[in-house]
């Protein structure tokens, strides 16, 4: 593997870290290379829980937030610009040294240099691998209003920033909506549940839920979860949704999977969901599904469950039925 940019930097004496005290770390992949520090100095903030679960394996320090003050503090740019923000205005808050930004040029690396610029003092930047890490002194004053939590649209749903769909309902989970019926099932899952959209137009039609187990990865999509669906037959599961196991077997799973990792198109992903639904219902449990209409998912519920069949949809989405999982797939 490369050097990452940062440890690029640190080698060639571009930047510095300080040599004692804490380092949190903002945003850091769980198969990202660590800064050239000794590994008890670090702390990551890392709200993805598959990357969160790599890191802990890995033996790094993974924390839900910064906690008390920090010598320094590097932030991973994500992809969403104002979640990147936040990042940052979380950083320069917490720490009494520097602030390094480190991203690529697809994840705004560019335009994110020339905003700190406007407000604070920028070391010069060192380019590497198709981006930028930079570094400039904390200051909490200078990036207070860059901070952006949770807040309420027009329509009242509570969304944040780099959760996915933060605008507004996704349409493809509003398709899924508007075609299920009442679940009849007593125990219910939805998961990669996202700001509890589905969730929530669930309960409000099924009065025969008993409970629903919203799984979402993104622990800051979660927290909205949990202020958007305040009916308590709802439990809230920050886990990977193809690999967390309910209790019991389910009655029915409902689903919008996530078909792209990073910038990229992964259709092993909504393949990983199907499976995962699957091995979590029981025997006479039935699957709901969204898709996007060019995605070939039909294969892999054939090969999971007895029953398939479509059950609605448009010109962009498709609604997807399956029953009966195969008992191969428990």
């Amino acid at each position: 593997m490369s050097r990452s940019r940062l440890n690029h930097a640190l080698d060639t004496g571009a930047l510095a870290l300080p040599t004692e005290g804490r380092i949190v770390v903002f945003g850091l992949p769980g198969d990202a290379e660590l800064p050239d520090i000794a590994p008890e100095r670090i702390e990551v903030v890392q709200p993805f829980f598959p990357d969160r679960a790599t890191l802990t394996a890995r033996g790094v320090r993974c924390v839900a937030a910064p906690e008390g003050r920090y010598a320094a503090a590097v932030v991973t740019l994500p992809r969403a610009r104002e979640r990147a923000m936040t990042w940052i205005a979380e950083a320069a808050a917490a720490t009494d040294g520097p602030v390094v930004v480190d991203g690529a040029r697809t994840d705004g690396a560019d335009a994110m240099l020339k905003a700190c610029r406007a407000r604070a003092t920028v070391a010069p930047p060192v380019a590497k691998a198709h981006g930028k890490v930079f570094l400039f002194d904390a200051d909490a004053t200078a990036f207070a209003d860059w901070h952006r939590g949770p807040a309420a649209l027009p329509s009242g749903w509570i969304t944040a920033p780099g959760v996915f769909s933060a605008d507004g309902p996704d349409p493809a989970s509003e398709a899924l909506a508007a075609a299920l019926p009442a679940i009849p099932g007593q125990t219910v899952a939805d998961l990669g549940g996202g700001w509890g959209y589905l969730a929530r137009r669930m309960l409000d039609r099924s009065p025969d839920i008993a409970a629903l187990h919203v799984v979402e990865a993104d622990a800051v999509a979660l927290d909205c979860a949990r202020r958007n669906v305040t009916d308590p037959r709802a439990a809230f599961h920050w886990a990977d949704a193809t690999t967390w196991r309910p209790p019991a077997g389910l009655d029915a799973v409902v689903m919008n999977p996530p078909f792209h990792a990073g910038r990229q198109p992964d259709q092993a992903l909504g393949r990983a969901f199907i499976a995962a639904a699957a091995g979590m219902l029981a025997p006479t449990g039935a699957l709901w599904l969204v898709a996007n209409r060019h995605l070939p998912y039909e294969t892999t519920l054939a090969e999971r469950f007895r029953d398939v069949s479509e059950a609605g949809g448009d010109t962009r989405f498709k609604i997807l039925h399956a029953a009966r999982p195969c008992r191969a797939a428990a």
